[in-house]
């Protein structure tokens, strides 16, 4: 099992923002090419599609953490980003097929391309204690659930 890094940040909106705006611009393409009015939520579907693999994940909560696996068959762990806040998850990572050649495959439904998952935590988690290992396509993230500060009476004092 090999573990990997995970990475401290301040906010994953941009990353979700760049994702968007990705899928956006495709479901246009698809939309102008397709001419097809009324169907803008296909398009995004299928533009989503295109662009990004959106493993299987499940999300448990045991001994005060939180765990998460991910389904990741096929991928490198060294092509593995996991970005972690107090709030969310980011797993993110690129696969590529090998070379092959087209008129050789008759079938596939091989997940190639970007895989991009975004997990919220029900409640928040001290990212200082946040751990992943990788073993047989399958990504286990572990995060200790943040103590909360109770609510702490303020005494006045008059001048």
């Amino acid at each position: 099992m090999s573990e990997l890094p995970v990475k401290k940040t301040e906010s994953i909106f941009d990353e979700l923002q760049t994702m968007q705006e990705r899928i956006m611009k495709r479901a246009y393409e698809i939309f102008d090419f397709n001419g097809n009015p009324g169907a803008d939520l296909d398009n995004w579907l299928a533009a989503e599609r295109e662009l990004i693999w959106k493993p299987a994940i499940e999300l448990s909560e045991k001994n005060n953490s939180f765990s998460v696996n991910v389904e990741m068959p096929g991928v490198d762990p060294k092509n593995i980003v996991i970005e972690v806040t107090s709030d969310e998850l980011l797993v993110k990572a690129e696969t590529r097929e090998e070379k092959k050649e087209e008129k050789d495959r008759i079938y596939s439904e091989l997940k190639m391309g970007s895989l991009f998952r975004s997990i919220r935590f029900p409640r928040k988690v001290d990212t200082d204690k946040v751990k992943a290992e990788f073993k047989n396509g399958l990504l286990t993230i572990t995060a200790a659930i943040a103590e909360s500060k109770e609510a702490k009476k303020v005494s006045i004092h008059a001048a």
